[in-house]
């Protein structure tokens, strides 16, 4: 499937279609109506204010809303030309090929070999070998394999610094073989200098993956994202005091035209601190 960059005039094979999603929790409407596409090979930045559905739009990405009681999702999103709600789509197999980091380093009680080497197992390899290459494969590509390499056979996950760990989450991620990586605001917990070693891991991992990232760190959007997506609120009156919000896809742009040159007010007016 390809989708035209219209902006640039450049033809983009595209990863995923996003058509005309809405997430329900319950009865109420959480997302409406979100259609764009993600770029093969480019990262895609969600940027909005708390409450608008960034990050549900990109749970829904990898069925990982599936897992929330009550949620509900409407519209198509074709992975591949076809749709990952669909009834025989094994969910388990979605999140393979889509993978998700997330907000907290979340490693597991075990050492930093048998973290990465947790998901190949699952899906079957025994080798011992094989799972020495997809670990240490992982490891490099992750940019962590320097600092590791001597005790990650022995060496706890849970003894890394938290921007190590978030890297050891990312080569957990890797060692499965995504095609796609979700990342949820995944330098919120991190300092300055942790967090800008994943963005250069981001940069990297772009020749090889597809990446879509939910910040709240708008500079951070333009230092890593060729494509972003803004979200914003919407609000109806109902009784009296109450109100229902739900969040809607404002604008879509490569990242430096829609910094520089917004198409909407309520993009300038958010990029610019006036509201949100």
């Amino acid at each position: 499937m390809v989708a035209t960059a219209m902006q640039t005039g450049v033809a983009q094979t595209t990863a995923i279609e996003i058509s005309h999603m809405k997430v329900y929790y319950g009865e109420k409407l959480a997302v409406d109506d979100v259609s764009l596409p993600i770029l093969k090979n480019k990262i895609t930045a969600f940027i909005g204010p708390s409450g608008c559905g960034k990050s549900t739009v990109l749970r829904g990405l990898n069925r990982m809303n599936d897992l929330i009681p009550g949620a509900r999702v409407e519209g198509e999103i074709l992975y591949h030309g076809r749709n990952l709600y669909a009834p025989n789509v094994d969910p388990v197999e979605v999140r393979r090929r889509i993978g998700m980091v997330f907000q907290k380093p979340n490693p597991f009680p075990k050492s930093i070999y048998d973290n990465i080497a947790y998901g190949p197992r699952l899906l079957g390899v025994k080798s011992k070998a094989m799972l020495d290459e997809i670990v240490e494969m992982s490891l490099k590509q992750a940019a962590i394999w320097d600092e590791v390499k001597n005790d990650f056979r022995t060496k706890s996950g849970l003894a890394l610094s938290g921007g190590q760990q978030q890297r050891m989450c990312i080569a957990r991620t890797i060692a499965v073989e995504p095609d796609v990586i979700l990342m949820d605001e995944p330098c919120s917990a991190l300092d300055p200098i942790a967090t800008q070693k994943i963005e250069e891991l981001m940069r990297e991992l772009v020749a090889n993956f597809t990446i879509v990232i939910v910040t709240h760190n708008m500079q951070q959007a333009t230092r890593v994202s060729d494509y972003t997506a803004f979200y914003s609120i919407r609000k109806q009156e109902t009784e009296v005091g109450k109100e229902n919000r739900w969040g809607v896809l404002a604008e879509y742009a490569p990242t430096q035209q829609l910094f520089e040159r917004p198409a909407k007010q309520e993009t300038a007016d958010y990029i610019s601190g006036r509201f949100g």
